[in-house]
């Protein structure tokens, strides 16, 4: 390929997607390296992420860019060589381990409590918000804590176990508004540092353990915006686990982000600098995962909340980012950008799902109120 060919083959493509290079709307991406197109065409997405942190080129909505890409799949015809390897390549990996299930722990989620506290709501939750009736972020979060516990009828007294518990938003919130018991588990040491403070008072317990070492026996079992890390050749495994720690008359409730296709792999440059071990489950993955275990009593899906959800992060991580420069520099700055803002334009154009799908084990009469 000469000099200026891979520039005609990249518009020809954007062209598909109603974008232009260097055009005139928000939409439109601004090249400012010639290899910006080259090297795109020969790495796929990790090379556009990396360009961009690497300052090869801007976008003033770079959701807006991302809603138009993912709608036009740009993303499944531009799979570049490298990238289709890299995929094959994990799918042979060995299950996620222990030690894997770590990882995640410390290459995210301890990228820094104040970086987190500046972008999340006041009750901390890293997942998406429920936006039916709210009006800002806040309110779709407290609205997210109260439909999950209303689903899971959660009463006085009642043992509840959280599986990924995050920074204690969820545990806290049915200690304090429906007095439940609540065990948290999380691989982030800074997690566990931050939720203790946070429930301290209330009959919460947060422990840095992997779930695969879980003891106890629970009235309740959720895990919100964790099950992404656990990995598809261990799905049923999870499910086992949770089988094994539930009541016979209890309820689980699954939010997870879903994805419309059953894959073993995430995006290249996601997992590189984002999420590491990490994928999307699909439909038919969960239900494999499940059968014979549980049966679904309730299958509720709003991925369209999810993207006003990470529109309110990014706006937070922006208004916060001059008291957060001192502790990262400008190229987090622009991979953290470009994180949210193109699982924004993923959620928009429908690439990605959101569930919450409740639980109950196989062949036990079971009563779910359906709350939406």
């Amino acid at each position: 390929m000469t000099p200026g060919d891979g520039r005609a083959v990249v518009e020809r493509m954007l062209d598909e997607a109603g974008i232009r290079i260097n055009g005139d709307r928000p939409c439109d991406p601004t090249v400012h390296h010639d290899r910006f197109y080259d090297r795109v065409l020969s790495e796929g997405s990790l090379a556009l992420g990396e360009s961009y942190m690497d300052g090869w080129w801007d976008c003033d909505a770079l959701d807006r860019f991302f809603d138009r890409l993912f709608r036009a799949h740009l993303d499944e015809k531009a799979r570049s060589p490298r990238n289709f390897w890299a995929a094959f390549l994990a799918g042979l990996r060995i299950p996620q381990s222990s030690r894997k299930a770590f990882e995640i722990g410390r290459r995210h989620y301890d990228t820094g409590n104040r970086l987190f506290q500046a972008m999340l709501d006041k009750w901390m939750n890293y997942s998406c918000g429920y936006w039916k009736e709210a009006n800002s972020l806040d309110e779709a979060q407290e609205a997210k804590l109260d439909l999950i516990c209303r689903k899971m009828s959660i009463t006085p007294g009642m043992r509840v176990l959280d599986i990924g518990c995050g920074w204690g938003g969820f545990a806290k919130y049915a200690a304090q508004r429906y007095g439940a018991e609540v065990t948290g588990i999380t691989v982030s040491r800074q997690q566990v540092e931050f939720a203790r403070e946070f429930c301290r008072g209330l009959p919460v317990e947060i422990e840095y353990l992997d779930y695969r070492d879980l003891k106890g026996s629970f009235d309740r079992v959720v895990s919100i915006g964790m099950f992404e890390h656990v990995g598809v050749r261990t799905y049923r495994t999870f499910m086992r686990v949770v089988q094994h720690c539930l009541k016979p008359t209890g309820l689980f409730l699954l939010h997870t982000i879903g994805g419309n296709r059953s894959v073993d792999s995430i995006d290249q440059w996601m997992g590189k600098y984002i999420f590491p071990n990490s994928m999307l489950p699909s439909v038919k993955q969960i239900a494999t995962a499940t059968e014979d275990l549980f049966t679904i009593q309730d299958w509720h899906s709003f991925g369209e909340d999810y993207d006003r959800t990470l529109m309110a992060w990014h706006e937070n991580f922006c208004r916060g980012w001059d008291r957060l420069r001192q502790l990262y520099d400008e190229r987090f700055f622009r991979m953290w950008r470009y994180y949210l803002l193109s699982c924004a334009g993923a959620f928009r154009a429908g690439r990605n799902q959101l569930w919450q799908i409740v639980f109950a084990h196989f062949d036990v009469p079971c009563s779910c109120p359906r709350i939406r």
